[in-house]
């Protein structure tokens, strides 16, 4: 018996050694430097903002835009004038418009990133921070009054007949709310969602800013849940086929409680979970997750209560995420996914990068679960290893930055060869300081139009990437593939931390 317990001793002790002789050979074989990728996926909000800029700014092409938002909105031929100070937050993509929807899922996966990768971001975890608080003060302005949300700041289609720096725009900027009578469960959801993880991440920093954040997200919850109906039924106009919520609003239901739950620790979220799980969708096999469909997320959020705090009652949610997880993984039976021939994961034609950063994510925040519970994924009798999962997370990350048929990177001002014609207004026009006087509306199609690189650099702007056959096209006028948009770097901020640590570089 004790020949047995030696053995087995050294045997752990061989495997021990073999693992750390692995990771420091895998540490020394790093193709790119994340760490540098992850300062520029950080960098790339601050090319972002509206609102007045602060004297650290440092995207220094950008000037102060959207001064005036929320003082005056205009109703038919009228211009009805506001109180309601809607400056700041984030314009989306390439436009000059605020959508709070994508704004809102934007915040709660970069809150999520600082939550389960934070605590290796080093330098950088302060630079997420403020990316954070940009948006959630931006949030609590817009959730100021009770039953009401301020969801929208410009007209989509008068905005998009134009080309115009933000620090020019004189497009109208109409303010859109959602409120009793005019309900949007799915975008309250999502706010609530975004100042709950928001309020998890201030919390020992700025204490009293964190439970500001979270007693407006319980009261945006219970607004959502009150007052049910998608907010594109209501808003169609003006907020479709930008931000339409396809999906309906279930699944933001499903995630809002997922993470109040997580803020509150409080039995009333836990129950909500218990009793309307299945109505709000989660037996449903969908393996998107983006700004539109919440589901997935959810899910991977709910296991870990499961997995690592024991909460017996989400016992189900294990299944419910290995059935999503089980879906990425190429030769399982429950595979799903396609992949293009160089290897990129591939939903769809329109900014398909978003879906790869966001999936990536949820990829390495479940190997991490999986590996703090010792515990795998089970694919239909198949097993999946947290580092299987982290194989496939690094590989999609390593196409992005360059590893792919194209030898590009996908985000600017990464690597030697990267997109120079994105389609974004403030990156394309000269900038203030080269071009002091107003470009008009119409004027700006000649530089949109034009084949030159644009003048303004968005350092760690993620593009909508290539289409199925890896092959893509450095064309402004191609918005599907040329287009930035914050929820595309959100989720990539957690991933690149995580990998900047795994290979020494941070």
């Amino acid at each position: 018996m004790a020949s047995s317990l030696n053995l087995l001793h050294l045997l752990l002790i061989l495997l021990t050694l073999s693992s750390a002789t692995a990771t420091f050979r895998h540490r020394r074989t790093a193709s790119h430097n994340y760490r540098d990728a992850l300062t520029k996926s950080i960098l790339f909000f601050e090319g972002q903002r509206s609102g007045r800029l602060p004297p650290n700014q440092r995207m220094t092409w950008r000037r102060n835009s959207g001064l005036l938002d929320g003082s005056a909105m205009k109703v038919g031929d009228f211009v009805r004038f506001l109180r309601v100070d809607l400056v700041g937050g984030y314009y989306d993509a390439g436009d000059n418009v605020k959508f709070g929807f994508p704004m809102a899922f934007t915040t709660t996966m970069l809150s999520w990133s600082v939550l389960e990768f934070g605590g290796m971001m080093k330098s950088e975890l302060g630079n997420a921070k403020t990316a954070i608080r940009w948006a959630t003060d931006y949030l609590l302005k817009a959730t100021a009054q009770p039953d009401t949300i301020y969801v929208q700041v410009g007209d989509a289609n008068k905005d998009h007949a134009c080309w115009e720096r933000p620090e020019d725009m004189d497009t109208q900027r109409t303010v859109i709310k959602i409120d009793r009578n005019n309900p949007g469960t799915d975008v309250a959801a999502e706010t609530a969602a975004a100042l709950a993880a928001a309020s998890l991440v201030f919390r020992k920093s700025d204490p009293n800013y964190s439970k500001v954040l979270l007693r407006r997200a319980i009261r945006v919850f219970a607004f959502a849940n009150k007052y049910r109906g998608a907010y594109s039924d209501g808003l169609k106009s003006y907020v479709c086929p930008f931000y339409c919520s396809y999906s309906g609003y279930q699944d933001e239901l499903l995630w809002g409680a997922a993470w109040l739950q997580k803020a509150t620790r409080s039995p009333t979220y836990l129950n909500f979970i218990q009793s309307n799980g299945q109505t709000l969708g989660v037996d449903e096999n969908d393996n998107n997750f983006g700004w539109d469909n919440k589901h997935a997320g959810a899910k991977i959020l709910l296991s870990k209560a499961f997995l690592l705090q024991k909460v017996q009652s989400l016992h189900d949610y294990k299944g419910h995420a290995d059935s999503f997880i089980c879906s990425l993984v190429p030769g399982v039976p429950s595979s799903q996914t396609q992949y293009t021939p160089g290897g990129l994961l591939f939903r769809m034609d329109d900014s398909n990068m978003q879906y790869v950063t966001s999936t990536t994510f949820l990829l390495v925040t479940y190997a991490k679960f999986l590996t703090r519970s010792h515990t795998v994924a089970n694919c239909g009798g198949a097993i999946v290893t947290a580092r299987r999962l982290r194989t496939i997370a690094k590989k999609q990350v390593d196409y992005l930055l360059g590893d792919n048929p194209m030898r590009m990177s996908f985000m600017v001002g990464y690597g030697p060869r990267f997109p120079e014609r994105i389609h974004h207004r403030g990156s394309s026009l000269p900038s203030i300081s080269a071009h002091p006087a107003k470009i008009d509306c119409g004027s700006g199609f000649n530089f949109m139009h034009s084949e030159s690189p644009n003048p303004n650099i968005l350092v760690g702007a993620v593009v909508g990437g290539p289409d199925e056959h890896d092959r893509y096209t450095d064309e402004r006028s191609d918005y599907f593939q040329t287009e930035p948009a914050t929820y595309t770097n959100a989720p990539l901020v957690g991933t690149l931390a995580y990998l900047a640590h795994s290979y020494g570089q941070i």
